[in-house]
């Protein structure tokens, strides 16, 4: 896990552009760096190292093959490495390092840019081939680790950050202020899911993408070397079968993202996804060894997950850390988890997960293992209730006893399609009644007219059917921005977090069940709590209302970032700005103080997106940059 960069040119590069863009990234890598330029100096690597695996110096990074030939800056981690490695011993490769590393580059002298197929894990890394006059860059098929790029006639820039980007002459900070708006209306939908970044001059590799740059004339190609899995028919194997499967998958996925040279740990929350994931760890393990757990409270309210993070340390024998993240705390640390995230986040719970991050480094726990991704590959939002039963109406199965159970178990399940009705009220319907009733929560009323116009005319049609919005929110949705959330957080604090549930062969293998196997017998992740059978605590197992890992927003905005909330809202700065309807805003704030408690999300993104703009987005527009040639 590390922060890599660097620039290809027409011309030979300026070391110092790649200096200064490693030298942003020092969280990512604190225990080393490095550089490598090649012989006519047009291409130049840089970074910064997170030591995991294999921790001498002969594992350093940028790596050269023996013969020299082939050159990589790599960040992430390849969990089969040891498998694809002793398939190249079998072949005759020898190894000077015990590092994936290395791995990825006699993979890619074997099999050339199929390699990238034999690969499990999360990466971007960008590989030189001398003889072939090329660059391979590539990103993981969740696109768990980033790859941003930028590209002008006389240079090619890529590096992990936008930060790192911004340190480079040539590249502007310049930001496309309509997909800013539609991420604060529709964050499944915003900053994440395309080609193009919220920075003008900066693109990304998608998930499951590799980039081929021609390095005598800097053309590119993109392609993708994975697609998405599309709904297959359904296995003819029995329910017990296809639960016997999925429990190998999983086990297997947790077992290899256990490999580590340092310490190997979990993040807690007490709900179903991180508590399958401590409780395998542990069978994987063994009780012979001590095995970390990390817990976010919120004492004393609903947002509380104590007593369920709890049952399930007792039962996998695990060592607790609590942190308890605080308003005043967030106050304390915006500028820095701000700079850190590079971009506005959705809600608070991400600075939640930032102290769960900075409380493993305090513990000396470098690797942690989490549950992200299940909700959306596994369908474990309540939501999701709507596109299973029009599955089942389409299949010819619905039953109307079985979606009356869900009702009864899940009164919240069908609240988005029973109220579509709002949102389809145009915009300036909605702002004449706010205006004349003195309500409404929506964030774009907050907006500006013509951004609130650019974040509604950008909405996407949703797909219909279960496997369909499954696919669509893990690889094009929002699970895409909760990867980067976990990215930004973890590399903050120099830690590695870990996605079992991310294992494209889970993936692959939920394309070919049907529905009943994910939503079935009105549970959300059927599949998943009958894997676990015996594995969970029965509490946990059974526990049907899910509970996000959010903060208590509205304690927090009536103590500490309230009094922040104040001197915003009373700012001049604020009221000159061209982005918000400032005394909209400014009324909405006085009738939270008042107890419209329901404003609270929305006063929150207001609050975070302004103070992005004018503390991290004016910090990157001030960056001395670089000349990327010397």
């Amino acid at each position: 896990m590390c922060g890599i960069a660097g620039i290809a040119a027409l011309s030979p590069v300026n070391r110092d552009a790649v200096q200064a863009m490693t030298d942003l990234m020092v969280h990512r890598g604190p225990d080393g760096e490095g550089q490598w330029l090649n012989a006519d100096g047009r291409v130049c690597f840089g970074h910064r190292r997170l030591a995991i695996i294999d921790l001498t110096d002969r594992a350093a990074q940028p790596m050269q093959d023996a013969p020299g030939s082939l050159s990589i800056t790599y960040n992430g981690e390849i969990y089969n490495y040891k498998e694809i490695r002793a398939e190249l011993a079998e072949a005759g490769v020898r190894f000077n390092t015990d590092s994936d590393t290395e791995v990825v580059l006699e993979s890619y002298r074997k099999w050339g840019d199929a390699c990238l197929d034999r690969f499990n894990g999360m990466f971007a890394f960008a590989l030189h081939d001398q003889k072939a006059k090329r660059i391979l860059c590539a990103r993981d098929r969740f696109g768990e680790k980033p790859f941003l790029f930028s590209h002008s006639g006389k240079f090619f820039a890529f590096a992990s950050e936008y930060k790192a980007l911004a340190a480079v002459d040539g590249v502007r900070t310049d930001i496309h202020a309509p997909l800013l708006a539609q991420f604060l209306v529709t964050p499944s939908n915003g900053l994440d899911q395309g080609r193009q970044t919220l920075f003008r001059d900066v693109g990304q590799l998608l998930p499951g993408e590799k980039l081929v740059l021609n390095t005598d004339d800097l053309s590119f190609e993109i392609s993708s070397y994975w697609q998405p899995p599309m709904e297959a028919d359904a296995t003819a194997q029995t329910e017990a079968d296809r639960v016997a499967v999925f429990r190998d998958l999983l086990e297997d996925a947790v077992r290899i993202r256990l490999r580590s040279d340092v310490p190997v740990g979990s993040c807690l929350s007490g709900g179903l996804d991180s508590s399958a994931i401590t409780c395998l760890a542990r069978g994987l393990i063994g009780n012979d060894r001590p095995y970390d757990v990390f817990i976010g409270r919120f004492p004393d309210t609903k947002a509380d997950e104590g007593y369920w993070a709890d049952l399930v340390a007792v039962s996998a024998h695990a060592t607790t850390h609590e942190t308890f993240p605080t308003g005043e705390n967030l106050v304390r640390n915006l500028d820095g988890f701000l700079w850190l995230n590079e971009l506005p986040v959705d809600s608070a719970s991400q600075f939640a997960q930032w102290c769960v991050f900075e409380t493993a480094k305090k513990a000396e726990v470098t690797v942690l293992l989490d549950g992200q991704g299940s909700d959306e590959i596994l369908a474990g939002y309540e939501q999701y209730f709507t596109a299973y039963i029009a599955s089942r109406r389409a299949a010819g199965d619905y039953d109307a006893a079985e979606e009356k159970a869900i009702r009864d178990r899940y009164p919240m399940a069908f609240s988005q399609s029973d109220q579509g009705w709002k949102d389809r009220i145009p915009l300036l319907a909605k702002r004449l009644i706010s205006r004349s009733l003195g309500g409404g929560t929506d964030i774009l009323l907050a907006l500006n007219g013509d951004l609130a116009r650019s974040a509604t005319e950008m909405d996407a049609p949703s797909p219909e059917g279960l496997h369909a919005i499954l696919r669509r929110d893990s690889f094009n949705g929002f699970l895409t921005t909760l990867l980067r959330y976990g990215d930004r957080n973890s590399m903050a604090h120099s830690r590695e977090v870990r996605l079992p549930f991310c294992d494209h062969r889970i993936a692959e293998f939920v394309a070919t069940l049907p529905v009943g196997m994910l939503m079935g017998h009105a549970q959300t992740k059927y599949l998943l709590r009958k894997s676990m059978t015996g594995t969970l605590p029965e509490q946990i197992a059974t526990r049907w209302n899910k509970q996000g890992f959010l903060p208590p927003i509205v304690q927090w905005l009536n103590g500490g970032l309230g009094n922040y909330a104040d001197d915003l809202f009373s700012d001049a700065a604020f009221r000159e700005t061209p982005h918000w309807d400032a005394s909209w805003c400014r009324q909405a704030w006085q009738r939270f103080r008042r107890g419209d408690t329901g404003l609270a999300p929305t006063i929150w993104k207001i609050l975070v997106s302004e103070a992005w703009r004018q503390k991290t987005l004016g910090r990157l527009s001030s960056l001395p940059g670089v000349a990327p040639t010397a």
